[in-house]
């Protein structure tokens, strides 16, 4: 994106602001740069690195997780749309779900690529509990229309987690799973964006709705923690060796004024 349009947005007036950043304008400019030219994520000669067998199974073991991950934040955000308070958060919505959805699409063929023939069985076979059960818990939230406490965790919580945990990944990652991940970090950022946004000034006008959020949060941060666990050992990466994965996940959260 241009850096004067960048400029041009950032003095604007507060509404004219979040018209601008959650739309389809907005979202075609901010992407374009880093998927043209990058079919699948990635650069076409980016040069692939040889994999030992337990290198590659722990690869394909933690990329079954982030194509759940990516399930349930394509899911969330598609069921986020039709409880949305205004049409601008629809707009948003709508970009999103166009995001999770390329996400899933290469990750899964990253999957190919590493010679796994049938993907849908291998993400059943490695799927992480923890995180199926924030999926069942995200889907509860949306199908119960709380639109602040559905928002919260799956534009605050369920995108902190998957930015720390790609960011992680990718300082150790293999040239084209470090390329896409980069790229789906991006995306994750401007979902966060959102999310702190919308909630920050709700929060603002209604301070008793923190207070409902953080018995959530003290519900949702076990399942995320012990997804942590299982994403470092199936990378085979001590958790001693990235301490800044939980910090970054708390720092994201912590934004808002909630305590750990």
């Amino acid at each position: 994106m241009p850096e004067n349009h960048v400029s041009d947005i950032h003095g604007l007036e507060p509404q004219e602001f979040l018209s601008q950043v959650h739309s389809f304008e907005f979202w075609f400019e901010s992407v374009e740069g880093y998927l043209s030219g990058r079919p699948y994520g990635h650069q076409p000669d980016t040069v692939e690195t040889p994999l030992s067998d337990l290198e590659r199974d722990r690869l394909i073991t933690a990329l079954c997780n982030y194509c759940i991950g990516e399930t349930v934040a394509l899911e969330g955000a598609s069921g986020l749309i039709a409880i949305a308070p205004n049409r601008e958060a629809k707009i948003f919505l709508a970009t999103q779900v166009a995001d999770e959805g390329r996400h899933l699409e290469v990750l899964l063929r990253r999957l190919t690529d590493l010679g796994v023939t049938d993907p849908e069985t291998e993400i059943e076979k490695h799927a992480n509990r923890s995180l199926l059960t924030f999926r069942h818990r995200l889907r509860e939230l949306v199908e119960g229309r709380d639109w602040e406490a559905s928002i919260f965790a799956q534009n605050v919580i369920l995108e902190a987690m998957e930015f720390s945990v790609f960011q992680t990944h990718a300082e150790v990652a293999d040239p084209i799973t470090r390329e896409i991940l980069e790229g789906i970090v991006k995306d994750e950022r401007r979902h966060m964006g959102f999310g702190e946004n919308d909630l920050g000034r709700r929060l603002a006008l209604t301070p008793h709705i923190r207070d409902r959020l953080n018995v959530l949060r003290r519900s949702l941060d076990p399942l995320v923690l012990e997804t942590f666990e299982d994403t470092l050992s199936q990378l085979g990466i001590s958790r001693s060796e990235h301490p800044g994965l939980g910090r970054r996940y708390l720092e994201t959260v912590e934004r808002l004024g909630f305590a750990s």
